[in-house]
C-alpha cells in the first residue's frame, strides 16, 4: 500500500513511519442519539416468525443490526403486503446464467499492490432472498523489513430476488438504505466501553461514480492488550445487486510479544477510505458490465467454490557434490565436537534466499557399551540477493529480525514438547548475533540444541550444536533420553560460530 499523504483528522495526531498506519490514542466518544427510522429489508440470515417482531442490536460501537420477523412493505414503495414468498418480479427472462466472477473484477496489479502474495478464494451460494457471490484476497504474514504486515480485501456481491410485488431492484434499494442508515447511526451512537476498550467510527463518506449509490466508512478498535485493528468498508448498489467491500491492514514488529497488540499499527482513516473508495468503483463497474450482458436474469451460483493459489510443493535441498571449502576449513573444529562424524552438504534456493548447508553428524559417538550418544553440528548459510543479483542487506536484516523475533516471543517457555531458553546477544561475531537453547521431545525428535544466529551484511548464518543420549537399544524417542545440556549446546555452537565466521571472512561460502 502506498504511504498516504492526505491530511489526517484530529483523531490521528501522531504520525508513524510510512504514513499509512496510525492508531488514534483517544477516539472520540460522542453521546448516543436516538435510532433513526430504518427501511426494512430481507436478509439471507432473517429468521421468519409468525408474529412480526423487530429487534435492533447495536454491537461493539459499529452499529450491527439483526432483523427478526416477517417484513412488510418497504417505506415509500407501493404494493400489497408481502406474501413472504420470493418472486421473479422484474425478471422477465429467467435463465441459467452463472453469476458475476467477483475475483476477475479487480485488476491483478491492484490486487498485488493491496495484498501482496495473496491467497485468493471465491465462493457462491443460493439463499431464499439473494444469490451471493464473494471473493477474498488474504495474506496475514507479509515480511517487510522489521515488520510483519497483514492485508485482506473481502468482497460480497448479492443479487436480490423480488418479494411479492416488490422487484429485486426495490429489495436491493431497501437493503442499501438499511446499510446507509446503520452507518449514519454508528457515526454518533456509541456503547459504553468496557475497561481497556476503545473504538472509533468515522462519518459516512458518499462516493460518486460507483453504481447507483455508494458510501464508505472507517472503523478503529482496540480491546485490552490483545486486539488492535482498523478497516474501511464500502457499500454500493447497482440495479438489483448490492456490493459490500472490507479492506483491513495492519503491521507489527517482528520482535513484538506474541499474542499481544504491542507495537501494532493499523491502517489510518484517510488511507482506508481512499482504498475502499477505489475498490468499490472496480466492482461496481464489473457488476454493471455483467448486468449489461445479462439484463433481467437471475444469476446462478458457481458450480463449486475455488481457491488459488493451490498448495505449492516445498522445495527440496539438493546434495552438493563438493563439500564447500569454507566448511572444509572448519572441519577440524567440528571433529572435536562430533568425533567420527560423517560430513554432508546441500544447497537450496527459496526466492531471494540461497542456502548452503554443511553438517557433521555421528549417530553413535563412542561413549561406552551401555549408551548411544548422538552429536551433530549443522551450519546453514543464507545469502540474500535482489532480482538484479546484487547482495541484498535489507532482506538479510529482515530475515534475521524475523528469526530473533520468533525466538524472543517463545523465550523461556514451552509448547507441545518444545522448550526455549533465554535469548542472549552475542557480541563480536558480526553486525548482530544472538544465541538460544531449544529442547525438543516431540514425535521422533528428542534432542537439545544450542543455536547461534549471526548476520553480516547480506548473509545470515545459523550454527547449531545438537545432541542427546539414551540407554543402548532403546528407541530415539525413549522416555530415558537425556538431552544435551544447555551449557554444552551453547558453548559448542559458539565455538563453531567463531571458527566459521572467521573462515567466512577469508573465503566466501560460494568460492
Amino acid at each position: 500500500m502506498n504511504p498516504g499523504s492526505e491530511h489526517q483528522p484530529p483523531t490521528h495526531p501522531h504520525p508513524v513511519p510510512g504514513g499509512q498506519f496510525e492508531p488514534p490514542t483517544q477516539p472520540p466518544m460522542p453521546p448516543p442519539v436516538p435510532l433513526p427510522p430504518r427501511p426494512p429489508r430481507r436478509r439471507p440470515w432473517i429468521l421468519p416468525v409468525v408474529a412480526a417482531t423487530l429487534v435492533v442490536l447495536v454491537g461493539a460501537g459499529a452499529g450491527a443490526y439483526l432483523l427478526y420477523g416477517q417484513l412488510t412493505r418497504g417505506q415509500g414503495i407501493a404494493g400489497p403486503p408481502a406474501t413472504g414468498q420470493p418472486s421473479t418480479a422484474g425478471l422477465t427472462k429467467p435463465a441459467a446464467v452463472t453469476g458475476p466472477d467477483v475475483c476477475a473484477m479487480l485488476p491483478k496489479e491492484e490486487a498485488e499492490r493491496l495484498v501482496p502474495g495473496a491467497t485468493v478464494s471465491k465462493d457462491s451460494r443460493d439463499s431464499e432472498y439473494t444469490v451471493n457471490f464473494s471473493c477474498n484476497w488474504n495474506n496475514q504474514r507479509i515480511s517487510h523489513g522489521e515488520w510483519w504486515r497483514s492485508r485482506e480485501v473481502d468482497v460480497k456481491v448479492q443479487q436480490h430476488r423480488g418479494d411479492g410485488a416488490k422487484t429485486g431492484r426495490a429489495m436491493a434499494q431497501n437493503s442499501y438504505e438499511v446499510d446507509y442508515g446503520g452507518a449514519k447511526y454508528a457515526e454518533t451512537a456509541k456503547p459504553t466501553p468496557k475497561k481497556g476498550e476503545k473504538d472509533y467510527t468515522s462519518p459516512v463518506t458518499d462516493i460518486q461514480g460507483a453504481g447507483d449509490a455508494a458510501f464508505a466508512q472507517y472503523t478503529w478498535r482496540r480491546s485490552g492488550s490483545l486486539m488492535w485493528y482498523s478497516y474501511g468498508k464500502a457499500y454500493a448498489r447497482v440495479q438489483d445487486i448490492t456490493i459490500e467491500i472490507r479492506y483491513q491492514a495492519s503491521q507489527q514488529r517482528k520482535d513484538a510479544q506474541i499474542l499481544s497488540n504491542e507495537t501494532t499499527q493499523s491502517v489510518t482513516e484517510s488511507n482506508a477510505i481512499r482504498e475502499v473508495s477505489g475498490l468499490v468503483k472496480h466492482f461496481a463497474k464489473g457488476v454493471a458490465d455483467w448486468k449489461a450482458q445479462h439484463p433481467d436474469v437471475l444469476a446462478q451460483p458457481y458450480k463449486a467454490a475455488t481457491a488459488s493459489p493451490s498448495a505449492a510443493a516445498t522445495p527440496s535441498p539438493t546434495p552438493l557434490v563438493v563439500f564447500p571449502p569454507v566448511c572444509e576449513t572448519v572441519t577440524p573444529t567440528a571433529a572435536k565436537l562430533v568425533p567420527g562424524h560423517t560430513p554432508r552438504a546441500r544447497g537450496l534456493e527459496v526466492g531471494d534466499d540461497t542456502q548452503t548447508e554443511c553438517r557433521w553428524l555421528n549417530l553413535d559417538v563412542p561413549a561406552g557399551d551401555k549408551v548411544t550418544k548422538i552429536r551433530s553440528v549443522l551450519i546453514t548459510v543464507h545469502s540474500f540477493t535482489n532480482r538484479a543479483g546484487v547482495a541484498d542487506e535489507t532482506a538479510a536484516r529482515s530475515f534475521y529480525t524475523g528469526q530473533l523475533g520468533g525466538d524472543k516471543n517463545l523465550a523461556q517457555s514451552s509448547l507441545g514438547g518444545i522448550s526455549w531458553g533465554k535469548v542472549r546477544d552475542v557480541p563480536g561475531l558480526g553486525e548482530e548475533a544472538y544465541s538460544v537453547y531449544v529442547g525438543t521431545r516431540k514425535g521422533e525428535v528428542f534432542a537439545g540444541s544450542g543455536t547461534v544466529t549471526v548476520r553480516r551484511g547480506a548473509v545470515v548464518v545459523e550454527i547449531d550444536y545438537a545432541g542427546a543420549q539414551r540407554p543402548k537399544g532403546e528407541p530415539a524417542a525413549s522416555g530415558n533420553v537425556v538431552l544435551i545440556p544447555e551449557k554444552e549446546g551453547l558453548d559448542g555452537a559458539l565455538t563453531m560460530a567463531k571458527a566459521f565466521m572467521q573462515a567466512l571472512s577469508q573465503q566466501p561460502v560460494g568460492s
